[in-house]
């Protein structure tokens, strides 16, 4: 190789950092991630409510239709294979856990600092969808039920992007630039 091959690789692999933290993409979709799933409240997107709440009429109707069929999959679901689901998210949720903190792989860290906080918006759907189905909540009160997700959803991802932040920082002043 020459050396300018060389210093093309390493200038590509410092624009493209391999680690999580200090690395533009993850940041990205970390907030895309978040925006996607504050927007789209068990499956339903927000501006779907607005217009049920400003219009009414078939927006309140298509609104509950909408509802009624994501809840119904999502209720399904869990009573069919919930028990897997439940236990296969904890065994990767641990080895994500036991990967990142204690034997401090940074990529392991990245996954669970985004998917615990996910899988507290998962079981946040599974309530707000037995509850829509036990009250058979329409008009306002479907409304509210979804708001109430929504803002839900919203403070878990608040804290959880203001922890990721809080533990990228850390990590990126102790670990420092990579040497080259």
């Amino acid at each position: 190789m020459t050396g300018f091959d060389l210093d093309w690789y390493q200038t590509l692999f410092e624009f493209i950092d391999m680690r999580s933290f200090s690395n533009l993409w993850f940041w990205i979709a970390l907030a895309v991630v978040w925006s996607t799933t504050s927007h789209y409240g068990l499956g339903v997107p927000f501006d779907m409510v607005l217009r049920a709440k400003r219009q009414g009429g078939q927006a309140e109707t298509d609104l509950e239709d909408l509802v009624r069929i994501n809840t119904n999959r999502l209720l399904f679901i869990t009573q069919m294979s919930g028990l897997w689901i439940a236990g296969f998210a904890c065994f990767f949720l641990t080895m994500l856990s036991l990967l990142g903190f204690v034997y401090g792989v940074e990529f392991a860290q990245a996954l669970i600092l985004l998917g615990f906080p996910l899988s507290l918006v998962g079981m946040l759907s599974i309530s707000t969808a037995r509850l829509i189905q036990e009250e058979d909540a329409r008009g306002e009160t479907l409304r509210k039920r979804l708001m109430r997700h929504r803002i839900y959803t919203q403070i878990i991802g608040m804290i959880s992007i203001f922890i990721t932040a809080l533990w990228g920082m850390y990590q990126n002043l102790s670990v420092g630039p990579l040497a080259g």
